[in-house]
């Protein structure tokens, strides 16, 4: 099954998140991290370089090529932040909408009395009158 292409701003978010763990990391290895060819990594990087989010300086590697660190700026931490708040959101939201659809596929599940009758004993949060009424009449205990 192929994934669906990270929206721009999530892959900027996740590459900042990235180079905050580990600045000499190859873009080989990045592009490996998150999911995307070296092409794609290269063009997001040189985004934000050109944002001012991200320094690189060249330094030699012991096997003596050349190879890049790649630093946040102060612009680029403050972008991260406001990433990170927006990120949460964005994934709150989707949890939410996942948990109200869960609940109501729940509902829509037949409850044979056995599963019913079990629940009722051993479920501390159905102890009150109006969830035993609706167990009476057939009504599956919310999740």
């Amino acid at each position: 099954m192929m994934q669906a292409p990270m929206p721009q701003d999530e892959l900027h978010f996740e590459l900042l998140r990235e180079l905050t763990k580990d600045p000499a990391a190859s873009q080989r290895r990045l592009a490996d991290r998150l999911g995307v060819s070296v092409g794609k990594l290269n063009y997001c990087l040189r985004a934000l370089i050109d944002k001012g989010w991200v320094k690189a300086n060249n330094f030699r590697r012991s096997d003596n090529k050349l190879a890049y660190v790649y630093l946040l700026t102060p612009t680029g931490v403050s972008a991260k932040v406001r990433l990170t708040r927006s990120f949460i959101e964005r994934k709150e939201l989707e949890f939410e909408t996942l948990s109200t659809e869960i609940r109501a596929l729940k509902l829509e599940l037949p409850v044979d009395r056995v599963q019913r009758h079990s629940a009722e004993s051993t479920d501390a949060r159905d102890k009150g009158p109006a969830s035993a009424a609706l167990r009476t009449h057939g009504y599956p205990r919310e999740p």
